[in-house]
């Protein structure tokens, strides 16, 4: 008896290492398993699919980041406003409709007013400059409270935005009055109405059909996005001036970033910040230079000032225009003027 109890006792304890061996492995396929697991990411933006940020900054951003992460992380790529409409990007990511995403600042009327300072006349020539001032602003703090509800990616921004017409050449504020123009942000907007014109918002996407349509006289927007958008198929004169800079971003639902295990969140972080602005800013100036002297090739008339705010036609009217930003921001509860102050430091310490 003794002799037959010590066998079961045996094979009952064998049976039990083995159960427990077993189980061990099966928490450790489980956790190889889960470490292995692909993240899927769905990145929506306005840029369309042609456009030069989408195949030269967008496209190898995100096999960039799955490379870096073995695969773990797939960005999946919207462009053309098809998951989320241009102006409420922003507040689709926030709300995880979409898990990354990228607007115009201006988009969102009001939604980001310190980050906008940075569109004012006299504050960027170029979409190199403009990127890496608004990410500045961001990395030392003076906007980052606009963003608390997201995980900031980078900042970007365009070119200088000049004024595009149909029939009407722009060689004097005087010259705006009663045209009804496109703005692409409050900014451009307040100047517009203060020379005279009628300021009217849409989205990129409808630029085209509203000049066909005769609904706008004329725009304002950055030289490259002139011909992504085909602008220049349908114009005849461009005022080749600073008049305002558009500020965009690229950002992160916060808490899919947060719900990343870390080598995951290294993986973004790394390929975020003040080398992505720089980068979008290079891909912008590029494409602006070639779409500035296309519009030449074209026969159309190029109108250029190049130093507006030292322009006795221009100055008066963009630094009264300048003002009357800072003065609604500061009704707003905010410390505009200092803002002005960083930005025109980061202005400096961007300038290329």
């Amino acid at each position: 008896m003794k002799l037959t109890s010590f066998f079961a006792i045996s094979i009952l304890t064998t049976v039990g290492l083995l159960g427990c061996s077993n189980q061990a492995n099966d928490t450790a396929d489980s956790a190889s398993d889960t470490s292995q697991k692909t993240t899927t990411l769905r990145f929506s933006y306005y840029w369309p699919a042609t456009s030069n940020m989408n195949t030269d900054v967008f496209e190898p951003w995100a096999k960039k980041i799955e490379a870096d992460s073995n695969g773990r992380l797939k960005i999946e790529l919207y462009p053309s406003a098809v998951l989320s409409e241009p102006g409420v990007t922003y507040d689709a990511t926030v709300k995880g409709i979409v898990d990354i995403g990228s607007q115009a600042h201006g988009f969102t009327s009001g939604r980001f007013p310190l980050t906008q300072i940075a569109e004012l006349p006299g504050i960027s020539n170029s979409a190199t400059q403009m990127g890496c001032i608004v990410q500045t602003l961001y990395d030392n703090g003076a906007i980052a409270s606009e963003y608390e509800d997201s995980h900031l990616l980078f900042a970007y921004g365009a070119g200088p935005g000049a004024l595009h017409t149909t029939n009407t050449p722009i060689r004097k504020p005087e010259d705006m009055k009663g045209l009804r123009m496109r703005h692409p942000s409050v900014v451009a907007a307040s100047l517009m109405e203060s020379m005279g014109a009628s300021p009217i918002g849409l989205p990129s996407n409808d630029i085209y059909t509203s000049l066909q349509r005769g609904v706008i006289d004329g725009l304002s927007l950055p030289w490259g996005a002139v011909e992504t958008f085909k602008i220049d198929e349908l114009v005849k004169y461009h005022t080749n001036i600073s008049f305002y800079s558009s500020a965009a971003l690229v950002t992160m639902n916060k808490q899919k970033y947060e719900s990343l295990p870390d080598d995951l969140k290294k993986v973004i972080d790394d390929n975020s910040g003040m080398a992505m602005a720089k980068k979008a800013g290079e891909v912008l100036d590029k494409e602006d230079k070639v779409a500035m002297q296309h519009a030449k090739d074209l026969g159309q008339e190029v109108i250029d000032i190049p130093d507006p705010l030292n322009n006795p036609a221009w100055r008066g009217i963009l630094l009264k225009g300048t003002q009357q930003y800072l003065d609604d921001v500061t009704a707003l509860g905010h410390d505009a003027h200092a803002v002005y102050k960083e930005t025109q430091a980061a202005s400096a310490a961007c300038k290329v």
